[in-house]
């Protein structure tokens, strides 16, 4: 029986991959990609030429069955996303499922994603945090923020370079422009940068710089209630 390894890739700076990553790569009988033409740069960097097969979120489900039945037959498949770790809001998820499902062994590297180097360098609360990923593009996008109107974690949320002023606009909204906010994008990348303040100051800044690249947003959590103020609030809810 063969052995599924889901390979983080770097999110930007080529030398963040491991030196197990381009070893597993090497090693692998088939490569799924998400993308075959950005995956096909970074293998032919490195001087891999192993087989690739496109495996994306369109067609996953069509392409699941064919890649389990490789791996039972013995061989050794790896599963990388355009950049950072499949299965955080890449693919990965169903092929790994499936495989559990049949008694495969699976194994993740650890390796490059992009919310963490976010996070740590926010200056917000990183020993507790919430991962949301990417907003609902139209339906359940105002309701999912609502639902975390009194989340106390640092929330961390990522954003493509057209949606992020709306985003930001939608934050300020719902949780009000003074909550602190790290707005990161182009992580390890020869632009990255952090821009950390307010919503208000953050809106302010990507009103007057075109927004580039990726986004991650990192958000402070809601300011605990002071135990008076909620004894009281509670007391007039009885009533």
């Amino acid at each position: 029986m063969g052995t599924l390894y889901v390979v983080p890739t770097p999110v930007g700076n080529l030398e963040d991959i491991t030196y197990r990553a381009l070893r597993i790569l090497k090693e692998a009988d088939l490569i799924l990609a998400e993308d075959t033409r950005t995956s096909g740069n970074l293998l032919r960097h490195f001087e891999i030429k192993n087989a690739m097969q496109s495996y994306h979120k369109f067609n996953e489900h069509q392409t699941v069955n064919r890649v389990v039945e490789r791996l039972l037959a013995g061989e050794t498949v790896a599963v990388v996303s355009d950049a950072g770790t499949p299965g955080i809001s890449d693919p990965g998820f169903l092929i790994v499922r499936e495989a559990i499902k049949a008694g495969i062994e699976v194994y993740t590297l650890p390796g490059a994603t992009a919310f963490v180097p976010a996070l740590v360098s926010s200056g917000l609360p990183c020993d507790k945090f919430c991962f949301e990923g990417f907003l609902p593009q139209k339906k359940g996008r105002q309701s999912r923020l609502e639902a975390l109107r009194t989340e106390q974690r640092t929330i961390v949320f990522y954003e493509s370079p057209h949606r992020l002023l709306k985003a930001l606009g939608q934050m300020a909204e719902c949780f009000g422009g003074d909550r602190q906010v790290s707005v990161c994008r182009e992580i390890s990348k020869l632009h990255e940068e952090s821009v950390r303040g307010t919503l208000d100051e953050a809106i302010a800044h990507f009103q007057t710089h075109e927004p580039k690249g990726e986004f991650v947003i990192v958000l402070a959590g809601c300011e605990p209630e002071p135990k008076a103020k909620k004894a009281r609030r509670e007391q007039e809810e009885e009533e």
